[in-house]
């Protein structure tokens, strides 16, 4: 196979392989709906119906999704800025104080929101059963602003709501150093009549903001795992279609954004039923509703979940749920992306630079490959030291292909090449490149991470475009030291393919340009190392021939 079909030949398995992925994120079949009647049919579409175990609950009727508010409680700690709206208690502002945000410099990222319209992103709770309070009911707080104080490791938000005869306290705990809240219930029935509440916990997103470009195809939408079905993805286009419904004692529902997640995590071994409901055109919810048993008259109950709300931080993600590191999805090649992701991890504990761990990476890989690479390169050395006689023929034999195909297999084989040497030992390497693709795509490690010089976010593409001129350059010098085509327009097609490349390359984050980079002077310095071998060797031999 000629160097021109080989890169086309490599091009395409890459360009299909990321089709293919993305095919699948955008038209998996939606989850299918189990037989446990856990979602309202009628009535407020934003409120949960209870489990079948609390048909008779009755939930507050209202038509259309709306987001009423109340007074804003101002929470502050070493990792969020919060706002708690006393309507419903419901989570509607989180600012994380350790990232900044996208597009503004010395701003924090906001996590959720629910003032900016048509986007909306709010983390709800409520108890279901008679005269208790769903994120309806309007609570009150004793204080209008709380901050974790200096030498203390938990904060405590209180808010109360008083019906007839029950009193519930909603509670957010805030602690040092942790992306984990925990939001609990406390109930204190003083009526004559036993209660049976039922919790859910839910996440309120649109299905418009936060949405991947075409140069990073990442996903936005809910997401769950248990331990019987393990990490599913649930695109807003399924939410649309179907509602879901899946029962489980065990595990998480949320929502997965690039770099970041919000999750319910109930307590363990708890019955719940995780769903999704459209509550409007483009706005969903998700999230987990359990039934709590019965409180009889004079008892209290106490019910505690835990929201992780933050980055993807793998390390962290681990403990603090089982399966919930998936969300740092590498989709199918998560097999070879998890131990690349590991070793950099590794590298960069030791010389704290993302940047240079990268490069570092790069080379340790290539020494990985150098023997398939140098088979490689060997043979496409071998292919350019006879280009000449191959043009020969070309000439000798015009249009006649039959006579060219049998005089180029009969010099392949006088010469002993192997035409497809090139090919297997770099489709061999293929699903590592993709693999570490999406490490560098996907790991918020890289998100802000200073590399050097310019070069101040490696998820952020070249400010200058350094990098991916560069990156050019290399192609067209590799290009320079591969066989040159025998066909005329191949070869105008091999000197273009730089040019275009380079382009794709000016939208791509500078952490991936920073890689291939690295890989094309690594192989360059291969492939002149043996293209040079090769050619002293041919010349010994041609000596020897002439004495």
């Amino acid at each position: 196979m000629d160097t021109k079909r080989l890169i086309l030949f490599v091009i395409f398995s890459f360009s299909l392989l990321m089709l293919w992925d993305s095919w699948q994120k955008q038209n998996a079949p939606a989850v299918a709906q189990t037989q446990t009647g856990a979602i309202a049919q009628a009535g407020d579409s934003s409120v949960p119906s209870a489990p079948a175990a609390a048909a008779n609950q009755e939930v507050p009727a209202e038509s259309g999704f709306q987001l009423a508010s109340g007074q804003r409680i101002q929470v502050s700690t070493d990792l969020f800025k919060a706002e708690i709206d006393t309507q419903g208690g419901d989570l509607r502002r989180l600012e994380l104080s350790q990232h900044l945000a996208d597009s503004k410099e010395n701003q924090p990222f906001v996590l959720m929101n629910d003032r900016n319209a048509p986007a909306i992103y709010v983390a709800q709770t409520g108890l279901l059963g008679s005269n208790l309070p769903t994120h309806k009911a309007e609570f009150t707080s004793s204080q209008s602003s709380y901050q974790l104080a200096d030498g203390t490791d938990q904060l405590e938000v209180r808010l109360s709501w008083v019906g007839e005869g029950v009193e519930v306290d909603k509670i957010y705990r805030f602690k040092r150093g942790s992306y984990v809240i925990e939001v609990g219930y406390e109930v204190r029935n003083n009526s004559a009549n036993a209660l049976q509440p039922s919790v859910y916990y839910q996440i309120v997103h649109d299905s418009e903001s936060n949405k991947a470009s075409a140069m990073m195809p990442t996903f936005t939408g809910g997401a769950y795992f248990t331990d019987a079905e393990k990490f599913k993805k649930v695109p807003f286009g399924d939410m649309a279609k179907q509602d879901l419904s899946k029962s489980s004692k065990d595990g998480w529902i949320g929502l997965v954004q690039h770099y970041f997640v919000s999750a319910w995590i109930p307590p363990a071994q708890q019955s719940r039923e995780y769903y999704t409901k459209k509550l409007s055109d483009k706005i969903f919810s998700l999230g987990s509703i359990s039934p709590l048993g019965t409180v009889a008259p004079g008892a209290s109950l106490t019910q505690t979940a835990q929201l992780y709300a933050g980055p993807q931080t793998q390390s962290t993600l681990e403990t603090v749920a089982p399966g919930l590191e998936y969300t740092v999805d590498y989709g199918w090649l998560t097999v070879i992306a998890a131990p690349l992701f590991w070793v950099l991890s590794a590298i960069q504990g030791v010389v704290h630079n993302w940047g240079v761990a990268i490069i570092l990476l790069t080379v340790l890989i290539k020494l990985a490959f150098y023997p398939l690479s140098a088979t490689s390169y060997r043979s496409m050395a071998h292919m350019r030291e006879i280009a000449p006689r191959l043009q020969s023929l070309k000439e000798k034999f015009g249009d006649d292909k039959q006579k060219m195909q049998q005089a180029m297999m009969e010099l392949y084989k006088t010469e002993k090449i192997n035409p497809m040497g090139g090919c297997l030992p770099i489709l061999v390497q293929i699903p590592v490149f993709i693999a570490l693709y999406w490490v560098l795509l996907g790991s918020v490690e890289m998100r802000h991470a200073p590399f050097m010089l310019w070069i101040t976010d490696l998820s952020a593409i070249d400010p200058y475009y350094v990098l991916p001129i560069l990156m050019g350059a290399t192609m067209i010098i590799q290009t320079r030291l591969n066989p040159a085509p025998t066909d005329p327009i191949q070869a105008k097609v091999m000197m273009i393919m730089p040019i275009v490349f380079s382009v794709f390359f000016f939208f791509f984050p500078a952490g991936l340009v920073l890689y291939w980079l690295v890989n094309n002077v690594l192989s360059i310095a291969q492939q002149w190392q043996i293209n040079r071998a090769t050619e002293r060797a041919a010349a010994k031999k041609k000596g020897n021939g002439g004495r």
